[in-house]
C-alpha cells in the first residue's frame, strides 16, 4: 500500500459526555459549532452504545475490541496493558496519547510512542491510587493548589448544595480541557510530520466529567440559555431494582468527584449542575475548533480521519441517579461522529452500533485486517456511505466495585425496541419498551405479558456470552 493513501487518525474521546450533547443533532441547548461542523461534514453514528458505564472497562473495551468480560478489565483499577494500537505502531504509525486514556498502570504504553497523561480532575479519595500526571506537574509549577474535592470543600460555603458545579476557580489555560487541547495543538506544531510517516493522535479531554467546573467566560455564554430539565417520579425511583437503590445512596453518603448527591434535589440545583456541564461541553468543542485549526496550518487537516466520541454518559439526576454506573440511556449512549477523507458527508447511521467497533475501524482506515479474536465489528462500510443495517443486539456490562457495590455484574441487551438490564446475584432487573417508553420510566420486568421478551432477551445475553467465549479464546495468545 502506498503510503500516501494512509491517513492520519485523530481520535478524540470526552469523558462522561451523554448523547443530547449536540446542537446539530436536534440539542440546541449545548452550544457546539465546531462539532456541528463535523456533524454536518460527516458521518454521525445516532444510537452507539458504550461497553460498560465506566471509564476504564468502556476504554479497555474500545482499545482492545473486547467486551469488559473477554479483556478482563470490569472496573477502574482493573490492569490492562495492551491494545490495537500497537498493531498501528507496528504498520508505520506514530502513535501519541495526550490526555486521559485511564490505563493501569496509568502510563502503561500501550503501543504508544508518547503518552502525555492526564486522569481524572480530581483523584482526591483515599480509594484512588497516588498519581502525579501530567496536569498535576504544570499545576504545581505554576505555584496552583489543584482545584478538587478538597479545595472546594474548604472553599465553597454552599459546597454541599452544588450537585458538583463549581467555577474552575484558576486561570483558564489551567483548566484540564484547555491544558489538554493545547497540549495537543502544541504536538501538532512542534512535530516534524513525515511525508512516510502517518499519525495517531488521542485527545483525551477529562470534561465534561466532574467536577462540573467551567471557566467563567463559559459559564457566560449559558446565563440567559433555557436548559431542559429532567422529569422526575418517585413511583420510578421505586420502581428501580435494589442494585441501583444502593448505587444511589452510595453517592448520597459519598462526594464521589466533589458532588454531593441528594435525595430530593431541587430544580433550581439540577439546572445550575447541568448549566456547568454543558459549558464544559462548550468548552471542548472550542479546543476541537483549535486542533482542526492547527492540522490545517500543518497543511495535514485533508489527510486526517477525525473520530469524536466519548466513554459514556452522565445521568445528571435523569433517573435521580448521579454520574453512571447505571444501563439508562443517559449513561450509555454516547456521541460518535466521523469526519475526514473518505468519509460521506451529512449522514446519520440510524444502526445499533457499540462504542468498540471503532477498534477495526480505525485498524481498517489504516490498511491493516484486524485480529480475528475482535468482538468489534467495522463502522468502515457506513462511513463509506455504503449500505450498513447496524448490529441486532448492542451490550453493556459492569462488576462490583467499590462504588457500584450492590450486585457482582449488569448486564445490559438492547434490540430495535426492547432494553432489558439484568443482575447476575438477584431476581429484580429492568426491562423498557423503547419505542413506547423511550424515558426509560416504565420498568415491566416483572410484567407477564412481555414474559416471553424477557425470556428472549436473557436467552440472548447467555448465547452472547458463550460465543463470546470461543471467539475470543486466543486474543492474549500473542502477548505471553
Amino acid at each position: 500500500m502506498k503510503t500516501e493513501s494512509k491517513p492520519n487518525i485523530v481520535f478524540i474521546i470526552t469523558d462522561q459526555q451523554r448523547f443530547d450533547t449536540i446542537a446539530a443533532l436536534g440539542h440546541d441547548h449545548v452550544i457546539t459549532p465546531n462539532l456541528d461542523r463535523l456533524v454536518k461534514e460527516g458521518t454521525t453514528f445516532t444510537r452507539t452504545y458504550a461497553a460498560a458505564p465506566s471509564c476504564a472497562p468502556s476504554r479497555a473495551a474500545l482499545f482492545s475490541g473486547l467486551y469488559p468480560h473477554s479483556s478482563g478489565v470490569l472496573r477502574n483499577e482493573d490492569p490492562w496493558r495492551h491494545s490495537w494500537v500497537e498493531q498501528l505502531a507496528d504498520d508505520g504509525y506514530r502513535c501519541v496519547n495526550i490526555g486521559k486514556m485511564h490505563t493501569y498502570p496509568y502510563e502503561t504504553p500501550l503501543g504508544f510512542h508518547e503518552r502525555h497523561v492526564v486522569e481524572n480532575k480530581d483523584r482526591n479519595h483515599p480509594s484512588q491510587p497516588f498519581f502525579l500526571d501530567q496536569w498535576d506537574k504544570a499545576l504545581w509549577v505554576r505555584g496552583v493548589e489543584k482545584p478538587g474535592r478538597a479545595t472546594y470543600k474548604r472553599d465553597i460555603p454552599d459546597y454541599s448544595q452544588r450537585l458538583g458545579a463549581f467555577e474552575w476557580p484558576a486561570a483558564d489555560d489551567l483548566h484540564s480541557d484547555n491544558f489538554v487541547g493545547n497540549l495537543a495543538h502544541e504536538w501538532i506544531d512542534r512535530y516534524k510530520i513525515k511525508a512516510d510517516e502517518p499519525f495517531f493522535l488521542e485527545v483525551g479531554f477529562p470534561g465534561p466529567h466532574p467536577p462540573y467546573d467551567p471557566t467563567k467566560e463559559a459559564l457566560k455564554r449559558y446565563e440567559s440559555r433555557e436548559i431542559p430539565l429532567p422529569e422526575l417520579s418517585r413511583e420510578e425511583l421505586e420502581s428501580q431494582p435494589k442494585p441501583l437503590r444502593t448505587l444511589r445512596k452510595n453517592h448520597i453518603d459519598d462526594d464521589h468527584d466533589a458532588i454531593v448527591h441528594q435525595d430530593n434535589p431541587g430544580m433550581d440545583q439540577i439546572e445550575r449542575q447541568r448549566r456547568y456541564y454543558y459549558a464544559n461541553v462548550t468548552m471542548i468543542d472550542h479546543q476541537v475548533g483549535e486542533l482542526m485549526s492547527a492540522l490545517e496550518s500543518r497543511g495535514v487537516l485533508d489527510n486526517t480521519v477525525i473520530i469524536f466520541t466519548s466513554d459514556h454518559g452522565d445521568c445528571l439526576n435523569d433517573h435521580w441517579h448521579s454520574q453512571k454506573w447505571t444501563m439508562y440511556e443517559e449513561s450509555v449512549h454516547v456521541p460518535a461522529i466521523v469526519w475526514g477523507r473518505g468519509v460521506a458527508r451529512n449522514q446519520r447511521v440510524d444502526g445499533l452500533t457499540s462504542l468498540i467497533d471503532f477498534g477495526p475501524t480505525i485498524l481498517e482506515l489504516a490498511g491493516i485486517e484486524p485480529p480475528p479474536w475482535m468482538e468489534a465489528k467495522t463502522l468502515l462500510p457506513a462511513i463509506r456511505g455504503e449500505q450498513f443495517s447496524g448490529r441486532d443486539f448492542v451490550f453493556s456490562e459492569h462488576a462490583y466495585d467499590f462504588i457500584f457495590s450492590g450486585t457482582e455484574l449488569m448486564t445490559m441487551v438492547r434490540d430495535e425496541r426492547w432494553k432489558l438490564v439484568e443482575f447476575i446475584d438477584s431476581d429484580e432487573g429492568q426491562l423498557f419498551d423503547m419505542q413506547r417508553d423511550p424515558g426509560e420510566m416504565y420498568n415491566l420486568w416483572d410484567d407477564e405479558t412481555v414474559a416471553a421478551i424477557r425470556q428472549h432477551l436473557q436467552e440472548v445475553i447467555a448465547h452472547w456470552r458463550a460465543e463470546s467465549a470461543l471467539r475470543t479464546a486466543t486474543w492474549s495468545a500473542p502477548y505471553r
